[in-house]
């Protein structure tokens, strides 16, 4: 069973305990994420002079589109995954039928080396068999 963490952060200069399942770790990376967060918007001075519903409203809809973007991004990381998992398969595929032909094509040409070799030799013989019969026929003229 996990044990849950409970730990005290500091967010837009309050402090907040955070509780959950999570390393405390985490919990801390996901207040720097905020600070982080409102960091950035406090440098817009529009921001700034804007209500605090308003700007809890811009922070939710900031934060919503990086998780729409990160989704989107998981998401195209899974398929591109796919996509090189797809193309490894249909290159190993066509590695292996290569490597058949490959075989195939050395089989070939070992039996054509094997063919010329007894070709050599038939070669040989019938010029041997020739050469005794040319002497036979001038012993015998």
């Amino acid at each position: 069973m996990q044990t849950r963490n409970d730990i005290e952060v500091i967010i837009n200069n309050k402090k907040y305990n955070l509780s959950g399942y999570e390393s405390g770790e985490y919990l801390r990376s996901i207040a720097a994420y905020l600070n982080s967060k409102f960091d950035e918007f406090s440098e817009f001075e529009a921001y700034n002079k804007l209500e605090q519903d308003m700007r809890s409203v811009l922070m939710e809809i900031n934060l919503a589109d990086d998780y729409f973007k990160a989704k989107k991004e998981a998401s195209d990381m899974v398929e591109d995954a796919e996509r090189m998992k797809k193309e490894i398969f249909d290159m190993k595929h066509e590695l292996m039928t290569q490597q058949h032909k490959m075989e195939k094509v050395q089989k070939e040409l070992h039996d054509l080396k094997f063919q010329y070799l007894e070709a050599q030799k038939q070669i040989v013989r019938l010029e041997t068999e020739l050469e005794e019969r040319k002497r036979m026929n001038n012993r015998n003229e």
